[in-house]
C-alpha cells in the first residue's frame, strides 16, 4: 500500500474524489495517522479507531458541511476533525492554544454543535433538521450517538419527539459495548439480543419509535456502510442505523483493554505498549483516596451506598463494586437519575455517596434542588475533578459547582486542602448529617505519598461542621483560600521574603463560613484576600464579600479565581497560570502585601 492518499486530503471534497477502492487504504493510513500522533501527545484513542470507517463513509456519502453531522460527546472525532481541514494542526490537538479534544464550533464549519457531555447528538440534529424543514432547506442531518450515550433519557427525549416529525434525520447508532467503562443497563441486553438475532424485528424498540430501522451492520466494513448510506440519503423522514464496530480496532492491545486505551496517555506507536510510569513515589490520586476509604467505611456501616453515573473507573467507584457489589451502582449516562435514585434511597435510611465529576452534576441540578435539598435528604455528593481539570477544557472544567450550589439552601460544601481532609469529611458524612453535603476535590493527585497516607485501619476523625482553620500567622493581610489551590498559597507564602505580613486561613466549608472565625478576621486585618479554582461569579470569594456586607466591614476583599469565561484547554499548570492561581502568580501577587 502506498501510503500517500491522507496527505493529499485536506477536506471532505478532496475524499469524494478517491474511488471506493481506494477508501479501505485510507482508513488504513488514517488509523496509523491518529495512532502515531496520539501515542506522543495523548488523548482520547480507542473511540476514534473505532470510528474511522463510519467518518470515512459519512464525509464520503454526505455533502458535508452542507449537510450537518453532530458527534454525540466527541470521544470519537478525530478522524473527522483530520478530514475537515485539521490535518496539518492535529499535532495540536488539546494543547494550549491547539485544536479542541472535542468538537467545537468555534474551530471549524464542520463542527455543527460544540459537545463534550453525552446525549445531546439526536436533540441538536432534530433541532437543525427541524429548522431546515421550516427554511425550505434541502439538507441532510446526521447525528452519531454510541450504545452507552444513547441509553441516557436525553436521548431518549430526542427519539421520542424525532419519531412524530417528518424532519430528515437520521440517526447513527455506533454499537460497541462500551463507553468510558463497559456499557450497563436493560438496554444494553436488548441491543445485544439484536446483535445476536434474538429480537424479532417486530418487536424492534426504535422501529415502534416510528423510525425507518436497518441495521445492525458491520461498522468497519465501507462497501456495506456506503451502500447502506446512500440507500438512507433517498429516504424520507427519521432514519436509524445500527452499527456495530469494535473499540480501539487496529490497535491489538486498544482492542483487547478497551477501557485503559479510552485515553492511554503515551504509548509505543508500533507495539502499543503503554509508556511505563514510575508511581511509587508519588502521591496517591485524589479518585483512588475516595474510592478505598469508601470501602473501609463501607465494611463497617451496611447502610452505606455508592452510586456513579458511568464513571466507576475514572471516579474510583469500582473499589466499591468489586468489593460490596450489592451497595455500589453504575447507573449508565443518567446523572438525574443518579441522583434521584440517591434521594430515593436516603429517604429509606442508607447512607448514599452519589459520585458525580463536578461538570456533569450541572446536568442534574433541578434533581439536586427539588428532589434532595427541598427535601433536605442527605445524600452525599462526591463531586470528583473539581476545579480546572486541564486538556479535556472548557466542556470539563469544574469550576461552577461552589456557584451553583452555594446558592441552594440546606445545602453544605467543603473542599478538602488534602487526602487526609477528604478521609475525614467522608468519615464524618458516613456518620449521618442533617443536611445534603457536596464534597468537591480536584483531578488528579494529592500531596501525601502513599508511605504518609494510610487506608486501611486509619484512625478517621471527625470534623466539626462549618469551622475554618488557621495555617499560618500574619499581621496585615488575612489570605482565605478553600479547598486544594490552598497548597498553591501556602507554597508561595513559603518563598516570600516577608512572610510575617500574611496570614492563611484554610476555609474548607463554603457552606456554612465560620462566621466567628471571619469577624475576628475583618477586626483583625487591613486586607482580605480570598483564593478558590471555581468561578469567581457566585463564589467562595462572593461569600466573603457578603458577609463583609451583611456586617457593615469596610475593609477591602480582593476576590481571586476563575475569571468570568470559559476557560479552554491545556496543562492545569498552564491554566492555573493563566488565572493567576499558580505558585508564580500568587507570589508575585503577595508581594504587595
Amino acid at each position: 500500500m502506498s501510503k500517500n492518499l491522507l496527505e493529499h486530503i485536506n477536506n471532505p471534497t478532496d475524499l469524494r474524489k478517491l474511488s471506493l477502492s481506494e477508501l479501505p487504504d485510507l482508513a488504513t493510513e488514517l488509523r496509523e495517522f491518529i495512532i502515531d500522533i496520539v501515542s506522543v501527545k495523548e488523548g482520547h484513542l480507542g473511540a476514534s479507531l473505532g470510528v474511522v470507517e463510519l467518518t470515512i463513509a459519512l464525509h464520503y456519502v454526505f455533502d458535508t458541511p452542507n449537510d450537518l453531522l453532530v458527534w454525540d460527546v466527541g470521544h470519537q472525532a478525530y478522524g473527522h476533525k483530520i478530514l475537515t481541514e485539521r490535518r496539518t494542526k492535529f499535532d495540536t490537538n488539546r494543547q494550549l492554544g491547539g485544536i479542541s479534544g472535542f468538537p467545537k464550533r468555534s474551530e471549524s464549519v464542520y463542527d455543527t454543535f460544540g459537545v463534550g457531555h453525552s446525549s445531546t447528538s439526536i436533540s441538536a440534529a432534530l433541532g437543525m433538521a427541524i429548522a431546515s424543514q421550516l427554511k425550505g432547506e434541502n439538507k441532510h442531518h446526521i447525528a452519531v450517538i454510541g450504545d452507552a450515550s444513547i441509553a441516557s433519557g436525553m436521548a431518549f427525549e430526542g427519539l421520542n419527539h424525532a419519531g412524530v416529525t417528518a424532519a430528515n434525520l437520521l440517526v447513527i447508532l455506533n454499537d460497541n459495548a462500551i463507553g468510558i467503562d463497559p456499557s450497563v443497563g436493560a438496554l444494553k441486553h436488548y441491543l445485544t439480543s439484536v446483535k445476536e438475532g434474538k429480537n424479532p424485528k417486530q418487536n424492534n424498540m426504535i422501529k415502534s419509535l416510528n423510525f425507518d430501522y436497518s441495521g445492525p451492520i458491520d461498522g468497519h466494513d465501507l462497501p456495506k456502510l456506503i451502500s447502506e448510506l446512500e440507500r438512507l440519503k433517498k429516504t424520507k423522514g427519521p432514519k436509524f442505523l445500527h452499527i456495530v464496530t469494535t473499540k480501539g480496532k487496529g490497535l491489538e492491545q486498544a482492542e483487547k483493554d478497551q477501557v485503559k486505551y479510552h485515553a492511554p496517555g503515551k504509548f509505543d506507536a508500533k507495539t502499543g505498549e503503554i509508556t511505563p510510569k514510575s508511581e511509587a513515589h508519588l502521591p496517591m490520586k485524589f479518585q483512588d483516596v475516595f474510592g478505598l476509604t469508601l470501602v473501609e467505611l463501607a465494611k463497617n456501616n451496611p447502610k452505606i451506598i455508592g452510586i456513579t453515573p458511568a464513571m466507576p473507573s475514572g471516579s474510583s467507584m469500582k473499589f466499591m463494586m468489586d468489593a460490596f457489589p450489592d451497595r455500589a451502582f453504575d447507573v449508565g449516562i443518567a446523572e438525574q437519575h443518579a441522583v434521584t435514585l440517591s434521594a430515593g434511597m436516603a429517604t429509606q435510611g442508607m447512607i448514599v455517596f452519589c459520585n458525580i465529576y463536578s461538570t456533569f452534576l450541572q446536568r442534574a441540578y433541578d434533581q439536586v434542588i427539588h428532589d434532595v435539598a427541598l427535601q433536605n435528604l442527605p445524600v452525599i455528593f462526591c463531586l470528583d475533578r473539581a476545579g480546572l481539570v486541564g486538556e479535556d477544557g472548557a466542556t470539563h472544567h469544574g469550576v461552577f459547582d461552589i456557584a451553583y450550589l452555594r446558592c441552594i439552601p440546606n445545602m453544605i460544601i467543603y473542599a478538602p486542602k488534602d487526602e487526609l481532609d477528604l478521609q475525614n469529611i467522608l468519615y464524618t458524612a458516613s456518620l449521618g448529617l442533617p443536611h445534603p453535603i457536596a464534597i468537591r476535590y480536584p483531578r488528579g493527585r494529592g500531596k501525601y505519598s502513599n508511605l504518609q497516607l494510610k487506608i486501611t485501619n486509619y484512625e478517621f476523625e471527625k470534623i466539626e461542621i462549618g469551622k475554618a482553620h488557621l495555617l499560618k500567622s500574619g499581621t496585615k493581610t488575612a489570605v482565605l483560600s478553600t479547598g486544594f489551590i490552598g497548597n498553591n498559597v501556602s507554597l508561595a507564602l513559603e518563598n516570600r521574603n516577608q512572610p510575617e505580613t500574611i496570614a492563611h486561613y484554610d476555609f474548607g466549608f463554603i457552606k456554612p463560613l465560620d462566621e466567628k472565625l471571619l469577624h475576628e478576621i475583618f477586626n483583625s486585618f487591613e486586607t482580605i484576600i480570598t483564593i478558590e479554582d471555581g468561578t469567581i461569579k457566585g463564589s467562595f470569594g462572593s461569600a466573603i464579600v457578603e458577609f463583609a456586607s451583611e456586617n457593615n466591614y469596610s475593609k477591602p476583599v480582593k476576590v481571586i479565581g476563575i475569571p468570568d469565561t470559559f476557560i479552554e484547554h491545556g496543562t492545569v499548570e498552564e491554566l492555573q497560570k493563566m488565572c493567576g492561581i499558580d505558585v508564580k502568580s500568587l507570589e508575585s501577587l503577595f508581594l504587595n502585601y
